[in-house]
């Protein structure tokens, strides 16, 4: 755990070098107050989407609701179970997180793959063509690096059987792919709101707010990984 090594000084800092303790206390709250509003961002973002899609109505209809769920809730709770600054899950030992983590990268997994499925059928039935747009596009990528990030994570529940000489350099790797996909979901979700479907029911100035809300929390996990696994710097006091 990252914060749990910044007790004292001469401990490390994500923030950088040259920290006070009144900065770094001030810089440790703002981050504590960006992961509770990434999960509440996260949270009201898949709830919106999950109405606006009216799920149940068309084949289509369950396309955004379970891509919402997968990549916009279980992702990113997933990521953010490790924040150091706090999760709405009860669990404070590691065990207990990485089994949270992958039942809620399982669920993004199966969400992922059954909303591609939605899609696919609702073209079909359309006779629509598939992958026309920027937005389909992307979505493939994330669909791929959500498999070999979720390829390495089963790699390292089973290290010895798989005879993985280095795991650290495993957990690195899984780190990075997670980052990419997560990002990749990201850049998914915004181009989905470019899209006929959800411009024609959101506009103005309230269309602009929703395709910026996706970023938050993509910064939030972001500095999460990247705090995690670039060097950490001293900070002084």
């Amino acid at each position: 755990s990252v914060s749990a090594s910044m007790q004292v000084s001469g401990q490390y800092s994500p923030a950088g070098e040259g920290l006070g303790m009144g900065d770094f206390w001030l810089y440790a709250w703002l981050r504590k107050v960006s992961v509770i509003t990434a999960h509440v961002v996260a949270l009201g973002f898949t709830v919106f989407v999950t109405l606006l899609s009216r799920t149940g109505t068309s084949l289509f209809s369950w396309h955004p609701t379970c891509m919402a769920l997968a990549f916009c809730l279980c992702m990113t709770e997933g990521i953010l179970l490790f924040s150091p600054e706090g999760t709405p899950f009860c669990f404070k030992s590691r065990k207990g997180k990485i089994r949270v983590h992958w039942f809620l990268q399982a669920l993004v997994v199966i969400g992922g793959a059954t909303g591609l499925g939605f899609i696919v059928a609702s073209k079909n039935v359309s006779s629509l063509p598939h992958l026309t747009s920027w937005h389909s596009l992307i979505g493939v990528g994330t669909l791929v690096a959500t498999g070999c990030q979720a390829l390495c994570g089963l790699c390292l529940l089973f290290p010895k059987v798989l005879q993985i000489s280095s795991v650290a350099r495993l957990k690195l790797y899984h780190a990075t792919c997670g980052l990419v996909a997560y990002l990749l979901a990201t850049v998914t979700v915004v181009t989905g709101m470019f899209t006929d479907w959800f411009q024609g029911i959101i506009k103005g100035v309230v269309w602009y707010v929703f395709v910026l809300l996706p970023l938050f929390p993509a910064l939030v996990v972001m500095n999460q990984i990247t705090s995690a696994y670039l060097p950490k710097k001293k900070f002084t006091t």
